[in-house]
């Protein structure tokens, strides 16, 4: 049982969140974008949410920064989470611009200050979950999409309803977070993406 929450804990890492984000938008939209549009931001999202912050792990793992991929203690996530808001920056200002989707601009928007208020609550000695950070805004963002585009997207945001709680599960049978890291992990997540509605919905 202990692998099986193990590979949930993997399979849903918020280091997938951003690319995952980006994937459903092109799935969803009923808009035309070309191939050249879509890779354009896939391959580079891509690059910077997935391969940059796997090197950067691979790094600080061998500098003996870090212990794990799912960064145990308030010490571990500092360096992360700042090398995350510069990546999502980077995004912001470089990616998206080069082939702009406001729907795609917003949802990193929403992670950028979601992933801010985790790395603030960690001076103030608060583990959050990142992994239902991630959850809440992906959640967030399909419920936002289905909304903007009035489409009927329910039964994909009730499967991925239900595996958020899944992963809650996961992380709860797995003592890495308490139910109030796991909770408020899940309001930033939902609340930043909510806040970001008014500009784009």
């Amino acid at each position: 049982m202990r692998h099986f929450h193990s590979i949930i804990s993997y399979v849903f890492h918020p280091l997938f969140i951003p690319i995952g984000g980006t994937l459903l938008y092109f799935l969803v939209t009923p808009k035309y974008s070309s191939l050249e549009v879509q890779s354009g931001n896939i391959l580079p999202i891509f690059i910077l949410t997935v391969i940059i912050p796997i090197i950067f792990f691979l790094i600080l793992k061998n500098l003996g920064v870090i212990s794990s991929i799912f960064l145990p203690t308030i010490k571990e996530r500092k360096y992360p989470l700042y090398i995350s808001c510069i990546l999502l920056l980077m995004i912001l200002y470089k990616v998206i611009p080069n082939n702009y989707i406001h729907e795609l601009f917003y949802f990193f928007a929403g992670l950028l200050t979601a992933t801010g208020a985790a790395l603030i609550l960690l001076f103030l000695k608060f583990k959050t979950s990142m992994h239902l950070l991630g959850m809440g805004s992906l959640l967030m963002f399909m419920i936002g999409l289905s909304i903007h585009f009035e489409i009927n997207i329910t039964l994909a945001i009730s499967i991925f309803t239900l595996l958020t709680g899944l992963v809650a599960t996961s992380r709860l049978y797995l003592n890495a977070h308490s139910k109030n890291e796991l909770l408020i992990g899940f309001l930033i997540g939902t609340c930043s993406q909510l806040i970001i509605f008014k500009y784009w919905l």
